[in-house]
């Protein structure tokens, strides 16, 4: 059995702060229940149990929310000793936790430096625009205390990557996000082209990105990316990174990147199982930790077919002189054809704008790697 990657949402979609764009807000509201509370030690339990007695070789927790940090750290020191009782195969065990950082504290970090948690921290971008998009609920700034927070995680030496999603107005200014970043010496980036709700008219909210614009965000990032890259000077950039193994011959690390769905478990506070954390949603659930083994939910991933939709690409696309560095995106940015009965990416245009100015150089890094 390859890895198992367990993406669990322990607070579900509660959270101490109030982002314009969040797609798991969206997500929830089109539930039965918008929000499952915190998970039960029950529930955690058995969702480790479940996973850690399936696993071969390695397995990945991964804490997002809504924000997880809500649930306290005695929540996570739970689950850690979950995790080395139901060890029995003696597998290679590691955490990550996604944070908004508002509330972090020297506890905190202290924690996640003995237990070797990955962070990731959102930030996007420069304070005016980080605060326009990223605030409380009452509408007060985040940036300050989301720039504390990436302090103390430095203090502490706390591995971290820094998580921006791309709006319209992150991508009209990367560069000054870029020269920004590189100050703060943030050296691991991710970059997420921002989701507009799921089911709705693509490109009508105030942070919606348009083909145009993406394209040239990428245009402008590799640029600069590439330029520190020939210094030795280049800050992590996974997408990017992924391009060039792809032209290599090689495997992306994220199913975004490699055009087909991968095998996720998406776990919700009340135990629920879904397939991508894209797709929360009724329709797409698998089962429920307290109730079903992951042989059950397997078998309804199966029935549901979720995985062979993202096979289901026009002949555009798969005949495209890029395919085999773009692999037609993310499903979740794939719209459907009732006609062809086949998906397109709704970024199709973002990625030839970007191929046709810097597929040459990535293919130039590809090879000088081999």
């Amino acid at each position: 059995m390859p890895p198992i990657t367990v993406l669990i949402k322990p607070a579900s979609s509660l959270c101490n702060m109030s982002c314009e764009y969040c797609f798991y807000c969206d997500e929830a509201n089109k539930r039965t229940h918008d929000s499952y509370g915190f998970m039960s030690e029950k529930t955690l339990k058995n969702t480790i149990r479940k996973t850690m007695l399936r696993a071969e070789g390695s397995i990945h927790y991964a804490f997002q929310g809504g924000e997880p940090t809500l649930c306290g750290i005695d929540f996570f020191k739970k689950a850690l000793a979950y995790q080395r009782r139901y060890n029995k195969n003696n597998v290679e065990v590691s955490n990550a936790l996604q944070t908004n950082g508002f509330t972090l504290t020297d506890e905190w970090c202290s924690f996640f430096k003995e237990n070797n948690f990955l962070i990731g921290l959102s930030v996007d971008g420069t304070e005016k625009i980080h605060n326009s998009y990223r605030h409380t609920k009452s509408g007060d700034s985040t940036f300050e205390r989301v720039i504390n927070s990436a302090k103390l995680l430095d203090k502490y030496k706390v591995d971290y990557n820094i998580l921006t999603v791309v709006t319209s107005d992150v991508a009209r200014n990367i560069s000054d996000i870029y020269h920004f970043y590189k100050k703060q010496g943030w050296k691991y980036q991710q970059y997420i082209a921002c989701l507009d709700p799921i089911d709705e008219e693509r490109g009508t909210k105030s942070y919606s990105l348009t083909s145009e614009i993406y394209g040239e965000f990428l245009i402008k990032l590799f640029d600069l990316w590439d330029k520190d890259y020939k210094k030795g000077k280049d800050p992590y950039n996974r997408q990017f990174i992924n391009y060039i193994n792809l032209a290599g011959g090689y495997m992306a690390e994220s199913c975004e990147q490699n055009g087909v769905c991968g095998i996720q478990t998406v776990v919700e506070a009340d135990g629920s199982v879904y397939p991508c954390d894209f797709y929360a949603m009724d329709e797409y659930r698998l089962g429920n930790f307290n109730e079903n083994n992951m042989s059950e939910i397997d078998e309804k991933r199966f029935e549901i077919g979720f995985v062979e939709k993202s096979f289901k690409l026009d002949s555009g696309c798969r005949e495209c002189k890029y395919y085999r560095v773009c692999r037609g995106g993310c499903q979740r940015n794939r719209d459907f054809n009732q006609d062809s009965g086949l998906y397109s990416n709704y970024f199709c245009k973002a990625y030839k704008i970007f191929f046709d100015a810097c597929y040459d150089r990535i293919l130039e890094i590809a090879k000088s790697l081999s």
